[in-house]
């Protein structure tokens, strides 16, 4: 496992799902990237059992967070805590990249299994 990532050179695009990459997922944290282009969204959904946060490293988002809607830009960290809708949306003409991460990580997925 690298110990040090460039975000910078993880970034992607993906249609019509947003991109998603996983950077480091240990037995108490994943961190991540997610890229969304124009248009695109994460749905608001809840995870019962962790933690997340987004950090916006480019671009703007609109973010939900239980009932609050935002707009965040570079620099913003927007938290979610266990058990609370929260989701992103991308209304801007420019690609929203966020560094995200999760406490306690999902399980790791079987290889072959999709992403």
């Amino acid at each position: 496992m690298a110990n040090f990532i460039d975000i910078h050179t993880r970034k992607g695009r993906s249609e019509p799902k947003h991109y998603k990459t996983t950077l480091f997922h240990g037995e108490a944290l994943m961190l991540g990237l997610n890229c969304l282009e124009s248009g695109q969204k994460q749905s608001v959904h809840t995870h019962a059992d962790q933690d997340k946060f987004y950090l916006v490293v480019e671009g703007r988002g609109t973010f939900t967070i239980g009932s609050r809607e935002q707009e965040a830009g570079p620099g913003t960290v927007v938290w979610a805590p266990q058990g609370v809708e929260h989701g992103v949306r991308n209304d801007e003409a420019v690609q929203l990249v966020l560094f995200m991460g999760m406490a306690p990580p999902p399980a790791k997925k079987r290889t072959g299994e999709p992403g």
